[in-house]
């Protein structure tokens, strides 16, 4: 294009109507919401599933990189204390000798966690926790992880109220977020059946942090007062990542998942991104996450 021809065309858009402008803000400022696309699911693989296996060291995290290759995953999910040396965090060498095995076998690393606990009613210890979680949010940022899974905590408070818990948690939480945006790594809150019961206790202390690098690690298995189902809806719109387990609480009774429902729950909610998978419990995890990844896989083909 001739620069007066080009310079014509800039001064044409220039003079389109102020409603074409309000239109092209409206649709910027509508891409920016993930809700306004399609749902897109891909599977990560929850290492805790090994939980028994990496702690008594008979396998590492390299043998479930070639796990999760081996089983078509497309990511895979180290929490933290599987890493060599935990609570410290592993050398750079270490991460990223794992960050470039896990790239040549094809593999993202959807998330990793530490263990916290924010209920203390001890500031410093809750400090100490605050320092193990930045410490974290490094080494999550090295690896390419896009988020720290955190739990809210189980500590007896006697002496204080839930709304005071909830209080210092918000405010712990948030010193979390800001640290974690200066690092480009979002905290993943986990519902763990702690001091976290309900879908309105997960919303209550979201809303209080207020932080857009604050979202919810949808543990399907932790809700076990009201309809896990109905909880999940409660919350998916808080959801940045998963654990999506054999079986959910119905009446008090362990009870077999209904994939095929959950996942109709996901894609109304429009989630786009990881359903990090997580088995418990007795049995060989090497029979047991293929058979749970089945599953999932089949629920899939009836959306």
């Amino acid at each position: 294009m001739k620069t007066s021809s080009r310079r014509n065309f800039m001064k044409s858009l220039m003079a389109l109507p102020l409603a074409a402008s309000n239109l092209s803000l409206f649709a910027s400022q509508s891409a920016s919401h993930p809700t306004s696309f399609k749902h897109k699911f891909k599977f990560s693989l929850n290492l805790y599933s090994f939980n028994q296996l990496l702690s008594e060291g008979k396998i590492d995290l390299f043998d479930m990189l070639d796990f999760c290759a081996e089983h078509n995953f497309d990511a895979i999910d180290p929490t933290g204390y599987y890493f060599p040396g935990y609570p410290e965090v592993p050398s750079d060498q270490y991460i990223n000798k794992f960050k470039q095995q896990a790239f040549l076998l094809g593999l993202d690393i959807s998330g990793t966690g530490v263990r916290n606990d924010f209920t203390y009613t001890d500031s410093a210890k809750r400090n100490e926790d605050i320092a193990l979680i930045k410490k974290w949010i490094v080494a999550a940022a090295k690896m390419g992880s896009p988020n720290l899974r955190i739990f809210a905590g189980k500590t007896n408070h006697e002496g204080y109220s839930r709304s005071q818990v909830f209080e210092w948690m918000a405010r712990d939480i948030k010193v979390c977020c800001d640290f974690g945006e200066k690092h480009g790594v979002m905290i993943a809150l986990q519902n763990h059946n702690e001091f976290l019961k309900t879908a309105a206790d997960v919303n209550q202390i979201i809303e209080m942090v207020n932080s857009d690098w604050l979202g919810l690690n949808l543990d399907i298995g932790s809700y076990r007062v009201h309809d896990p189902y109905e909880e999940i809806a409660k919350n998916i719109h808080h959801a940045i990542t998963w654990q999506i387990k054999e079986n959910v609480w119905i009446d008090g009774k362990e009870t077999p998942t209904d994939f095929v429902k959950l996942l109709k729950i996901i894609k109304k909610g429009a989630y786009r991104g990881y359903l990090p998978l997580e088995t418990l419990g007795k049995g060989d995890p090497y029979l047991k996450v293929p058979t749970l990844l089945k599953k999932v896989e089949s629920a899939m083909l009836t959306l």
